[in-house]
């Protein structure tokens, strides 16, 4: 069976998102405006979300949201822009949607199906 996988940037992506904090940082920011509120710089879905309202609705000091954040755009996740002195944050829904995908097609495989295929090739050989 062969499963097209990048196993090193998808495993630091789930470990990423392994912790809860992150996670919950994700999924708000998939759907920002329902989650934060207007900003006076930068629109929330285009620029993404500043890091002083991640801040406040995760209840955490800057410095631990920032190292959060930092984790997420390692892995892929997220990407920051910086307006002003102010960082903002935006999901990457392109690697979100890879990674879905690839996970979803190597659920789908049947693992049956391709050690028949194997072992009739076998026996022919």
């Amino acid at each position: 069976m062969n499963i097209n996988i990048d196993v090193e940037s998808s495993s630091l992506a789930m470990a990423a998102l392994a912790s809860p904090v992150r996670l919950q940082i994700l999924l708000w920011l998939l759907d920002p405006r329902a989650h934060f509120p207007r900003q006076r710089d930068g629109d929330l879905v285009d620029d993404g979300v500043c890091v002083g309202f991640i801040t406040d609705k995760v209840g955490l000091s800057q410095p631990t949201v920032s190292s959060h954040m930092k984790k997420m755009s390692e892995a892929g996740l997220v990407t920051g822009k910086r307006i002003g002195n102010w960082m903002f944050y935006k999901p990457d829904r392109t690697r979100l949607e890879d990674l879905g995908l690839k996970l979803t097609c190597a659920s789908q495989t049947d693992p049956e199906a391709s050690n028949a295929g194997q072992r009739a090739t076998e026996t022919v050989s």
